[in-house]
């Protein structure tokens, strides 16, 4: 639960400084922990009533064959019931009410383990306001084939997010003529949404709930003995249910898909320190190598094999940083609290190099979806 707080904070202060509503959806089992963490951090600089915490649903956890776990002899065994409960959730607990009362008309959602997410990116909010888009979706192209990650593509002619589990390695290692793959634009979780279009989903869910189906995965989960004492098992022994969030994509009119670079916007948190890939090692890199070219960029200077990290107070995409004066910044392994205060005043030195526009290397997909083109087969996605 700390270390989910931990990823909370990354968002947070990566917030533009404006007074935009910062919502946090929680689920039951770390709601209270989330919400002393927010406290106890004065907010990271919100204020407190710009920040609300919605808790999402539960569900019961499965057998395979279909009963209810019991955690003991008295509790069922629930769990978060997906990011896809988003909808349902922000319609119970009056947030959907609070945000239209606020005149809000649209949204940015995105994954709290993304450790170098574009809060309020206005570039994608921009470009979904463009387009006069419902939904719209950053992705970054795969890495490989073998990329466990779902891919943008249209099903059926509505536009969808297929997971790697449902793609295929097949389909999934299918090329164009260059060699690109076809089924490459993989999905991050950061989104847009107009607020209509939210409560088109929470409405459409109360009515029909099987336009949010229900995903199977295999957990383990802790069941009750036959004496009643819990029972911690050593493999997936239950189902949980889960909902997707991109699994409403289909009920829009209208979406718009940005291409962004993976190296700028894309560094999950989903594994232990120490692991080779989506650690907080590989994150915390990742963060270093991107404001270290900031600095390049704006002509500055550096020094050290430390991380450095310029506070998004002083530059939210490295913006802003031409003729900032000073020594060169020294940053070492063991140094690295001194090297952030020294960018938060950004004690960098600077010639006279331009600094180069942070958008500049955006690929966009100037694309429509429609709400035409039926079919039944997959289509890859990608830009044009």
């Amino acid at each position: 639960a700390d270390e989910a707080a931990g990823r909370f904070q990354l968002g947070g202060m990566r917030a533009p400084p404006t007074e935009i509503p910062f919502v946090v959806m929680t689920s039951p089992l770390n709601h209270e922990t989330t919400t002393n963490y927010f406290a106890q951090n004065s907010y990271f600089g919100l204020k407190e009533e710009q920040v609300r915490f919605f808790p999402q649903g539960t569900l019961p956890a499965l057998t395979p064959e279909g009963k209810i776990v019991m955690t003991n002899g008295s509790t069922l065994s629930e769990a978060p019931d997906g990011n896809g409960g988003i909808y349902d959730a922000l319609r119970v607990s009056g947030t959907l009410d609070v945000l239209e009362a606020r005149g809000v008309r649209s949204v940015h959602v995105f994954s709290v383990d993304n450790a170098i997410c574009k809060v309020c990116d206005p570039l994608f909010i921009g470009y979904c306001l463009g387009q006069g888009a419902a939904v719209g979706n950053k992705v970054v192209w795969k890495a490989s084939a073998g990329e466990k990650v779902g891919v943008v593509a249209k099903r059926n002619g509505r536009p969808a997010i297929i997971e790697y589990s449902e793609l295929g390695e097949e389909m999934a290692a299918k090329v164009d003529a260059e060699g690109k793959l076809l089924y490459g634009a993989g999905n991050i979780c950061n989104h847009y949404f107009t607020l209509a279009f939210l409560r088109q989903v929470a409405t459409a869910y109360r009515e029909s709930p099987q336009v949010l189906p229900y995903h199977l995965a295999k957990k383990k989960v802790p069941y009750a003995g036959e004496d009643g004492n819990t029972v911690v098992p050593e493999t997936p022994n239950a189902v949980k249910l889960e909902a997707f969030i991109f699994d409403s994509f289909p009920l829009a009119a209208s979406s718009a898909i940005l291409e962004v670079n993976r190296e700028e916007e894309f560094s999950p948190v989903k594994n232990a320190p120490g692991a080779a890939s989506d650690s907080p090692d590989t994150a915390r890199a990742m963060i270093a190598a991107l404001h270290a070219s900031w600095i390049a960029k704006a002509g500055g200077s550096l020094e050290g094999g430390g991380v450095v990290e310029i506070s998004p107070l002083v530059s939210y995409g490295g913006e802003g940083l031409k003729g900032r004066t000073g020594a060169p910044l020294v940053a070492t392994a063991d140094a690295t609290a001194a090297a952030r205060m020294s960018m938060f005043g950004m004690r960098v030195s600077l010639n006279s190099a331009l600094l180069e526009p942070a958008y500049g290397e955006h690929e966009v997909g100037l694309d429509l979806w429609s709400e035409a083109e039926l079919g039944t087969a997959t289509e890859p996605r990608g830009p044009p």
